[in-house]
């Protein structure tokens, strides 16, 4: 801040101009900002500006020069940095997954909290305040606009400070809006601390209708927890969070200032009282029949939840739940697809004791550790919320345990929420020889890359340098929140490693699949990070002991003998990575499905395999030999190359093995999925299955869209009688061949077998790549009822688009405009 510039200026102000000195100060002399008032000051960026004004006065010659240098230091050496970015997001079962939400036609504006994230987020949520100025900006808005009402979010943590005047500003204005009283029962963007003064939604509701706030609803994940006589205003009604859509359009045509108090417990929040054992923790978990799962993505639309995470397999990407993060919000069981089963009961299979000791194992060796003659850096980086500034803690409490000189700077933001967190640590012999807590440029002896995401960022890659620099990263390729809006979203995960790798140079980078591996040895990927700083320190790049390692995992107090675990399997994956890679990964663990083919044959092969369970083989000889023809054109016609060939096998495949009644049978109970289920859970558990069966589910009287229903584990009965019956598909007999969902499936399969039969009569060099264009676009026709449909028509249109460039290829066309 420009506090004592401003000062100065002030006092030289009614000097005589002649006398009146200039002051350079947060602009340069070409009115060019230098030094911002927002975000940091770090040391480098002063010294340039120090350096600057000296060269440009006729300072020593050698300033431009090394000014130059310094800059050169600050580039990442492997060039550009990819542009993938890991943003803040909201938790997993976060409530503000659907609290944020607002009906299409409406907007919403943002102020301080968690909520504040929706701006991130395709949610029609704009602007922010200060706290306690939540919606007060359309008091001055409203007459100016055609719009009628607007949504306000405020957080329960800013309504005790200062919020409920923002809503008093609101009522005596008498303007349309609605406030959202997001009610998370802890003020969760600053560590989750306790409300003052014992705040409660009956208080709350009782406040704002003393304010003058009607009508009033109190929206919850649990009505039955408000009994006949709770002390609530008269008129205020309690409806499911599953109404939210309905009340908001409701509440958005009165005039007025009305409120909604949208009460579910923070996810984070959540997660802490579980782990002491103060917050119900149901005996229900989500599992993905990922063979079921069509990959519409869907269920991440729904449930904006980063606990969906994609899968690969053979048949294209799935979906999976992470049960390391998932904190049992639910929500993403309301996707439209029959591929979602709860777990009720038992719990998750926890691996035995004996399982992970290593006392038929060799001693490990003690690495030589790095010299302190020079102040040593390492930066950590990582995903907040996953222990990243625990590692900064734990090495920090080691080394002054030995002794030694050291800082710890934790840069974190809004690392917390799923984003960048980074933790500077400078270890030296004395601590008077540490002059700077911030790593310089260039100056990192360690890069420990808990996320390939952030280990690849500008920040990260700004402190290494070729040769002096050595890099250990997990390799894991961990979602980003943009992935729960693009289900298709790619990771560049191969060009994030060669910006590491070029950075540091040849031969010093080093990356490990952590996550696996720490998954599989201790069933938790918390243990990832404990697991990496063992890793690093076996190679020698952490200039402390094992010994006061192990001591401050001990005095930190917290999951002591699962830390030090953690620690010393890292320590032994370096030395006897097979052993590590056998305890941690079952022979049998990678489904058969979840391994990709290698050749085209194989993938080929696979799918008439397949398509022969699904139907029979005469089916099975229909599929290959049609692909078969596409196989021979453009092998005939092109003299090489398979895009096209690969693109129609699996396009073909997946028109033809549509998902209907019997087919979703099968792959409930003629695969492993069961078999799976078992090696994941422990104990008595019962399966429950979350279908919309068209023939009897009932229609959203909103939507028209079929609704989804919970079916017990005598479904599993029903589905070993319909996968028998898989006979009765597409003849006169098929009770479910009538929907018209499953005659368009059928016509599918006829249209797209016209589609390739044109192509390999006209394909030539010239059409070629859009032949391959069209050839995949099936593919993109994905998920279950008025999702499938949604995607079918989004294709139809394009294949159109691509009929027309392929028989005309030099003609211009929109889609090639585009």
């Amino acid at each position: 801040r420009a506090v004592i510039e401003t000062q100065l200026k002030e006092q030289l102000y009614n000097w005589p101009a002649d006398r009146r000195p200039r002051i350079i100060g947060k602009f340069d002399d070409g009115g060019r900002w230098i030094l911002p008032s927002n975000g940091e000051l770090a040391p480098t960026q002063i010294a340039r500006v120090i350096a600057t004004r000296l060269a440009g006065l006729g300072g020593a010659p050698w300033l431009a020069e090394r000014l130059a240098r310094r800059d050169a230091r600050e580039r990442p050496a492997g060039g550009e940095v990819v542009p993938f970015q890991r943003t803040p997001y909201f938790c997993s079962g976060c409530p503000h997954n659907t609290s944020t939400r607002v009906p299409e036609g409406s907007r919403a504006l943002a102020g301080i909290g968690c909520h504040y994230l929706s701006q991130f987020m395709d949610r029609e949520t704009a602007t922010f305040t200060q706290m306690g100025g939540e919606g007060v900006p359309w008091i001055g808005q409203a007459p100016f606009t055609e719009t009628r009402h607007v949504f306000a979010n405020i957080g329960d943590g800013t309504y005790t400070h200062s919020g409920i005047l923002a809503i008093r500003s609101a009522v005596a204005a008498k303007v349309n809006m609605t406030y959202k009283v997001l009610f998370n029962d802890a003020v969760a963007m600053t560590g989750g601390q306790a409300l003052d003064g014992g705040l409660t939604v009956p208080i709350v509701t009782r406040q704002l209708a003393a304010e003058g706030v009607y009508p009033i609803v109190v929206v919850t994940d649990e009505p039955d927890k408000y009994p006949l006589g709770t002390e609530f205003p008269d008129g205020t009604t309690i409806r499911h969070r599953d109404d939210l859509d309905l009340v908001q359009r409701e509440l958005r045509e009165i005039a007025g200032v009305t409120a909604i108090v949208y009460d579910q417990t923070c996810a984070a929040e959540k997660r802490r009282r579980r782990k002491r054992g103060r917050f119900p923790d149901p005996p229900r978990r989500v599992v993905i029949n990922d063979l079921v799962c069509e990959g519409c993505g869907d269920c991440s639309a729904t449930s904006n939840c980063l606990s969906v995470v994609p899968v690969e397999t053979e048949f294209g990407r799935k979906r999976a739940i992470d049960q390391s993060s998932c904190n049992k919000d639910f929500s993403c069981l309301k996707g439209f697809c029959p591929s979602f089963v709860t777990v009720e009961g038992g719990s998750l299979r926890k691996r035995a004791a004996g399982d992970l000791a290593e006392d038929n194992l060799p001693p490990l060796p003690e690495p030589a550790l790095p010299g302190l003659a020079e102040p040593y850096g390492i930066l950590v980086t990582g995903v907040g919320g996953t222990g990243v500034v625990t590692i900064g803690a734990l090495v920090g409490m080691a080394a002054h345990l030995e002794g030694r000189g050291v800082t710890v700077l934790d840069m974190t933001g809004l690392a917390q929420k799923g984003g960048a967190g980074y933790s500077h640590l400078r270890i030296a012999e004395r601590p008077d020889a540490i002059h700077a807590v911030r790593i310089a440029a260039g100056s990192a002896r360690l890069l420990l890359g808990c996320d390939l995401v952030v280990s690849a960022s500008a920040e990260a890659l700004s402190k290494l340098e070729p040769g002096h620099s050595r890099a250990i990263i997990n390799s894991h390729e961990t979602i980003t929140g943009d992935f729960t809006r693009n289900p298709d979203l790619p990771f560049p995960g191969r060009d994030l490693r060669h910006s590491i790798a070029a950075s540091v140079g040849a031969g010093d980078a080093e990356f490990i699949e952590a996550t696996r591996l720490a998954t599989g040895l201790f069933g938790d990927s918390i243990a990832t990070n404990l697991f990496m700083l063992g890793y690093a320190y076996q190679e020698g790049l952490v200039p402390v002991s094992a010994a006061a390692i192990d001591r401050a995992i001990e005095l930190n107090g917290v999951a002591v003998a699962f830390n030090r675990s953690a620690f010393q399997w890292g320590r032994r994956a370096v030395v006897d990575r097979a052993s590590v890679e056998a305890r941690a990964v079952a022979k049998d663990a990678l489904p058969e499905s979840h391994r990709v083919s290698e050749s085209l044959d194989e993938l080929v092969g696979r799918r008439v395999e397949f398509l022969s369970a699904y139907q029979n083989a005469a089916y099975a000889r229909r599929y290959f030999d049609r692909v078969r023809r596409v196989r021979e054109a453009e092998a005939g016609r092109l003299g090489g190359g398979t895009a096209l060939t690969e693109a129609a096998a699996q396009a073909l495949f997946k028109v033809m093995a549509y998902k209907d009644e019997y087919e979703v049978a099968r792959l409930y109970t003629d695969t492993d999925f069961l078999a799976r289920v078992a090696n994941q859970f422990e104990g008595p558990y019962q399966l429950r299955f979350h279908l919309a069966p068209p023939l009897v589910a009932p229609r959203d009287p909103a939507t028209g869209h079929l609704q989804k229903r919970v079916y017990g584990s005598w479904m599993l009965g029903a589905f070993r009688l319909l996968a028998r019956l898989r006979g009765l598909r597409g003849t006169a007999f098929d009770p479910f061949g009538r929907t018209a969902e499953r005659r368009a499936e059928r016509r599918l399969v006829a249209e797209y077998e016209a589609v390739l039969d044109e192509i390999t009569l006209a394909l030539s060099p010239d059409n070629h790549a859009t032949a391959v264009e069209l050839a995949a676009l099936p593919l993109e026709i994905r998920g279950y009822g008025h999702i499938k449909e949604a995607n079918l028509q989004r294709a139809k249109a394009k294949e159109a688009d691509l009929l027309a460039r392929f028989r005309s290829p030099s003609a211009p066309h929109a889609l090639a405009a585009e």
